[in-house]
């Protein structure tokens, strides 16, 4: 571990370990209302009521606690409507959001740095907001025809899924799809729906994904509610931007870079934890460091990432919640600049952008740190880091084929700049670069190393065989067009 006043971006590996309370029955609450969604709340039974009042009585004491209590009670009858199944997927964010504050809370006293804040909830469960007062939201149809989906949705459970009520979706999509104000629903719908398709029938599913679906189901209809979206207040940054590594993650049909850094205003003033992120659709024979070339063409910053380079940006818009809307033409290369000087020098002193409400998810954590001094062992299930005689455990199944980062260079290394993250009950590592030692020289790997381009034999390789396959489909989609 490194101390904070030499920019150490985890110090107490102990903090980690330890039990946060009422963190156990908070998740309790949400398993169980996440089970009574699998049979569906048409017909509940004892076990599904017993599960939607526990999910009231979590919330008891907060501004939701009536309107909640009241939707328990018309779930268990099985009569809920429209507002009574927002109240209850807004006692679960709440209080997924009560975990999320919590494990943060404790990532900042472990890691040296305070949490990030937390903005004003938007209005939900039927409470108006002041966008939502001032007259009604753009769409408000399109919303209400939505929100009525999700809760016939609710209302089958997982297990009741067929083709035809999940099709219903797909009207809604069509007509939101066209509007950039209710693009980010019709998204979320849209997979979500694409999801639950490819599950169809739900009753001959050997194992459903409660968690997830019951994730997709509560945020999407959260998103419904006029004034639950709220207005990003993006604003402008102009000073050096400093990459400590880039997280990718990849799907059959998609593929997302995201790169993190810290970012020091040229104005002066606290250093800022900021994201920038690019994706792309992709072929699904497109794998390996093929990915980069999707992705590249659409950002210089990874350009600068496999350099070794900070990047000087003017006037670069950003959110209010730190990510940077990337613009080619507002950023400049600069000079070198490594990520573990960066880590060691400025990490523990830069600050974290507010977490949006319906952000605050602990699957949402994602906090960049520097461990050194550690000693890397095999347990079982994986690899971890021995942190004071405390263990964290490395999630190498994060890191990306499209770079050199291996679970054998990170087993041997000796430095990590990684990602804080929390999944299954514990706090794991997602390394994004490690230091090692090589016939007596400290070499770097990064997980980004080959955004740029790369020299590496397998990087080329996959490489050329990602341009011929690209080469294939455009040229197969260029003889379906021309006929």
């Amino acid at each position: 571990m490194v101390p904070a006043d030499e920019g150490g971006g985890l110090m107490r590996g102990d903090l980690l370990a330890d039990p946060v309370e009422g963190l156990d029955e908070a998740l309790a609450a949400v398993d169980a209302f996440d089970g009574a969604l699998v049979a569906g709340l048409l017909r509940p039974g004892a076990a599904q009521a017993a599960a939607v009042a526990g999910l009231a009585e979590a919330v008891a004491g907060t501004p939701l606690a009536a309107r909640v209590a009241e939707a328990a009670e018309r779930a268990a009858a099985g009569a809920a409507g429209e507002d009574h199944f927002v109240a209850l997927a807004a006692a679960r964010s709440a209080l997924l959001g009560s975990v999320h504050d919590a494990l943060a809370q404790r990532v900042g006293e472990a890691v040296g740095r305070p949490a990030p804040e937390v903005e004003s909830s938007p209005a939900v469960a039927g409470e108006k907001s002041a966008a939502a007062a001032s007259g009604p939201e753009h769409g408000a149809n399109l919303l209400a025809a939505a929100r009525s989906w999700l809760c016939d949705l609710a209302r089958s459970g997982w297990r009741g899924i067929d083709h035809e009520l999940v099709a219903g979706a797909a009207p809604v999509v069509s007509a939101m799809l066209p509007d950039p104000g209710l693009r980010r629903r019709a998204t979320l719908l849209d997979g979500f729906a694409a999801e639950l398709a490819a599950s169809c029938p739900g009753a001959t599913l050997e194992q459903v994904p409660v968690r997830r679906w019951a994730d997709l189901w509560s945020r999407a209809l959260l998103l419904t509610v006029p004034g639950s979206a709220g207005e990003r207040s993006d604003g402008t940054v102009t000073g050096r931007l400093l990459p400590l590594g880039v997280d990718v993650q990849e799907h059959a049909t998609a593929v997302q870079a995201q790169v993190h850094a810290v970012f020091e205003p040229a104005e002066g003033g606290a250093p800022r934890l900021v994201r920038a992120g690019v994706s792309a659709p992709k072929p699904d024979t497109v794998v390996g460091a093929g990915l980069w070339q999707l992705l590249r063409p659409r950002m210089s910053l990874l350009g600068a990432v496999s350099e070794g380079r900070s990047m000087e940006l003017d006037a670069m818009p950003v959110t209010a919640e730190g990510d940077l809307v990337w613009d080619d033409e507002r950023a400049r290369a600069g000079e070198p600049a490594d990520p573990f000087a960066t880590a060691r020098v400025r990490l523990s002193a830069a600050t974290a952008a507010p977490v949006v409400p319906l952000d605050r998810h602990p699957v949402r954590i994602a906090v960049p740190v520097l461990l050194e001094g550690y000693a890397a062992h095999s347990e079982e299930g994986g690899l971890a880091f021995d942190l004071a005689g405390r263990p964290l455990a490395v999630d190498t199944d994060r890191m990306p084929a499209a770079g050199p980062l291996t679970p054998e260079a990170v087993a041997a290394s000796h430095a990590c700049v990684g990602l804080l993250r929390w999944d299954a009950g514990e706090f794991l590592l997602q390394p994004l670069a490690v230091e090692t030692t090589v016939r007596k020289k400290t070499v770097a790997v990064h997980a980004g190393a080959w955004a740029g381009g790369t020299t590496d034999k397998a990087g080329v390789r996959a490489e050329k065989a990602a341009t011929d396959a690209v080469a294939v489909l455009r040229e197969r989609a260029g003889r379906l067009l021309r006929k």
